[in-house]
């Protein structure tokens, strides 16, 4: 997988509002339904979550979404296989996990991520820099705490 910080920053950058900051990138596998999905690059900034969907290459593609902590009505996250904590222990705590929002509007998103690390997978997962967006996100959620 290429270089997450080079691939995605200046795009998720260029989204921002003024005085913004990115914090973090990491991809996840998106569900919308039963057999419908896709890819999602997330940008962690200080003010919101980015969610810009990927096309099959992994090139931005469709308009990005965006979440606010005030947008937060509800998140979970825990293994891939299930076992839910708290959510910032949840995303740290697994080398797949499996994060879902429901925001205030009732939209859900359900994300699959891997943690990026160990020397035969890390590299496929995304590597440092997908250890550090998750890092990012678990912090993220620590400040926003949803019920």
């Amino acid at each position: 997988m290429a270089d997450l910080e080079a691939k995605y920053r200046p795009h998720l950058e260029a989204l921002l509002e003024h005085g913004e900051e990115l914090r973090g990138i990491c991809v996840a596998s998106r569900q919308k339904g039963l057999f419908k999905g896709g890819a999602v690059a997330l940008g962690v900034g200080d003010r919101r979550l980015l969610v810009q969907p990927l096309d099959r290459r992994g090139d931005p593609d469709g308009d990005p979404g965006s979440i606010a902590p005030a947008e937060v009505a509800s998140a979970k996250a825990g293994g891939a296989g299930g076992g839910w904590w708290s959510v910032p222990t949840g995303i740290l705590d697994h080398a797949a996990v499996r994060l879902e929002i429901k925001k205030t509007d009732g939209e859900k998103l359900k994300l699959m991520m891997m943690r990026g690390e160990g020397k035969l997978l890390g590299g496929l997962g995304g590597g440092d820099a997908q250890r550090q967006g998750l890092e990012a996100l678990a912090e993220w959620f620590s400040r926003v705490s949803p019920a």
